[in-house]
């Protein structure tokens, strides 16, 4: 699963309503956004939505009612995905692995045992995203009118690019790392349900309240531990925070390349050939999909359609109407 460094303790951010996006084209972050899904829509024992070949389906159920809510409240999604991982990543990605490893050792047991609230608990933990549900993701956007962009490498920095290009609004992740990135805005909880509130992330404002530039809250979030290094071992970031104010960051001894981390945030490489373009919606196409080949309710699926192109028609008018 994506994680992203861990600010929430230091980072302002202020709640905002869905409304407050209407209009508004938001660079999402697909993998966060698929990996919340597969941890999230599960039945009570922690077994993920399957289709009758037992195919996990809860990234595409996900994907179709979550995106046709914000299409219906006027938000624009782009979906964003990963390309290659930097190589620094590589040690992060074992060490989730072994991490998913024992969560689904756990789950077992607490199945077993009869123990569903640790067994949901343990299951969220266990999500693993396969090339074949990465092509089917992209596939069921393609057929929802809904655009995606592929990133070279890391998908928050080519979603912060694209925000700082104007090309989108607000980058949509729950992790903070396209800060790091260098963009504007970050929406935390657009696609989720339930417990979690909507709120705003302002990179100004973040700056602002901690007295530091973008490049000591990189640093800051070396020391603290990102998905390319490990951290410093008993620091945490309040006391990241006050290292980078006094200027402390060359004290400490680290095991990695400092200021290979850092470029990874400051010189990632993002692509500029990308098109936004929003296509019409294919019912039939859907319903071919989820309902044919992965047990979806076609009337489930013929609805969902259909509000998308309501919500479709209804954002056109009124962004037309706003011209006259």
């Amino acid at each position: 699963m994506k994680m992203g460094v861990n600010l929430k303790d230091i980072i302002p951010q202020k709640q905002i309503e869905f409304g407050d996006l209407s209009g508004r084209t938001i660079a999402v972050d697909a993998l966060n956004t698929i990996y919340q899904f597969l941890a999230s829509i599960r039945q009570p024992d922690g077994t993920p939505l399957m289709d009758s070949t037992g195919r996990v389906t809860s990234h595409l159920s996900g994907l179709l009612y979550r995106t046709t809510n914000l299409i219906r409240m006027g938000i624009k999604p782009v979906y964003v995905f990963d390309g290659k991982p930097n190589e620094l990543k590589f040690k992060t990605l074992e060490a989730r692995g072994e991490r998913k490893r024992e969560a689904e050792r756990e789950w077992v047991k607490a199945r077993e045992e009869g123990r569903l609230g640790d067994a949901l608990k343990y299951a969220k933990r266990t999500s693993r995203l396969t090339d074949e549900m990465l092509a089917d993701s992209r596939r069921l956007l393609d057929l929802m009118g809904i655009p995606h962009v592929q990133a070279p490498s890391e998908g928050e920095a080519q979603c912060a690019h694209m925000v700082m290009r104007g090309d989108a609004w607000a980058v949509g992740s729950q992790d903070y790392d396209s800060l790091l990135f260098g963009s504007p805005r970050l929406v935390r909880g657009l696609t989720l349900s339930g417990k979690m509130e909507l709120a705003m992330v302002e990179l100004g404002d973040v700056l602002s309240t901690l007295r530091i530039t973008r490049e000591q809250l990189i640093d800051l979030a070396i020391l603290v531990g990102t998905d390319f290094d490990p951290g410093v071992d008993g620091i945490g970031p309040k006391k990241a925070l006050k290292a980078v104010s006094e200027n402390r960051v060359g004290e400490f001894e680290v095991g990695f390349d400092f200021g290979r981390v850092r470029s990874v945030f400051l010189e990632h490489p993002t692509a500029d050939d990308y098109a936004i373009t929003w296509g019409s919606v294919d019912a039939d196409g859907l319903v071919g999909m989820l309902s044919g080949e992965h047990s979806f309710s076609e009337e489930r699926v013929r609805k969902a359609a259909a509000e998308l192109e309501t919500a479709y028609r209804e954002n056109t008018q009124e962004t037309l109407s706003k011209w006259f």
